[in-house]
Formats: C-alpha cells, sequence, structure tokens
C-alpha cells in the first residue's frame, strides 16, 4: 500500500498521541504553574509531530530522513523534559513511564523503517547503530530509567 499522506503515517499518529498526552499533563496543577518548562516540553512534542509531515513532503528521500531525525532529537528532548517534571513532582512515575515509553526515539526509528520504502531505509539505517556504552555483560544503572533514586 503506497502512502499518500502524512496523516497515514502510523509514526504521525502516534506523535499526535504523544503530544495529546503532553498537554494533558502540563494543563494539570502544579505543572500548569511552571510556564517555562510547560512551554518547552509541548514545543518539543509538537516538533515531533510537525517534522514529520515536513519531511513527508520534500521532495528527495535525503530532506525526508533529514527531518526525521530532527523529530527524534525532539522526541529525546521530551524525555529530558520528563525528568524535570518528576523530579519537581509534577508528574507522577506512571504518567512519567507512559509519556516517556511513547516519545521513545528507537522505537520511532523501527515504526517508519517499516513504513518506508528500500531507497530511504538504505539512507537511515547507519544512523541507526548506536555505540555500545557499556561492555557486554555489564549490569544495567542502578534504578533504570529513573536513575538511582527513582522507583
Amino acid at each position: 500500500m503506497k502512502i499518500t499522506r502524512f496523516e497515514d503515517l502510523e509514526c504521525w499518529q502516534q506523535a499526535r498521541v504523544l503530544v495529546r498526552k503532553i498537554y494533558e499533563v502540563t494543563k494539570s496543577y502544579p505543572f500548569n504553574k511552571d510556564l517555562r518548562l510547560s512551554g518547552q516540553i509541548q514545543a518539543a512534542g509538537t516538533s515531533v509531530m510537525s517534522n514529520i509531515p515536513e519531511g513527508f513532503i520534500r521532495r528527495s528521500d535525503k530532506e525526508f530522513v533529514q527531518f526525521l531525525f530532527i523529530a527524534m532529537s525532539s522526541s529525546a528532548e521530551v524525555q529530558s523534559h520528563l525528568y524535570v517534571a518528576l523530579d519537581q513532582g509534577y508528574i507522577n512515575h506512571k504518567q512519567f513511564d507512559e509519556i516517556y515509553g511513547q516519545a521513545k526515539p528507537r522505537c520511532c526509528i523501527k515504526m517508519w523503517l517499516n513504513q518506508l520504502h528500500a531507497p530511504i531505509k538504505r539512507l537511515f539505517l547507519p544512523f541507526c547503530r548506536r555505540p555500545r556504552l557499556r561492555p557486554r555483560g555489564a549490569s544495567a544503572p542502578e534504578g533504570g530509567p529513573h536513575g538511582p533514586e527513582g522507583g
């Protein structure tokens, strides 16, 4: 099936869910009192959602991939802002986990790759390999994604 509208891309649909969740939590007290953080996380989430169609309408695969990378970077920015919100008590661990999981750049990569045609995949794949941060067999950091104090 050929995708002719950006709205048909699953990655855009998932980004829309991410933005909805971000706006839902930032409307609630006390998050809504921190206008700077609320604005930053909303802008980062909206950037994920906006860069997908912007790249989709470009005429070259390279440009599309470039915009996908921008969207991925914005999703990592959302994740970073979530730590601030968690540490300030604006969101609980359940909300953190739900939104963090929705914003996972690696999940986005997989969705995008499943929907892209072969020439774009060849451009994108070399950048999907991350350097190993710890030696094989080494244990994960204490506390998982929340760090040593998370739970």
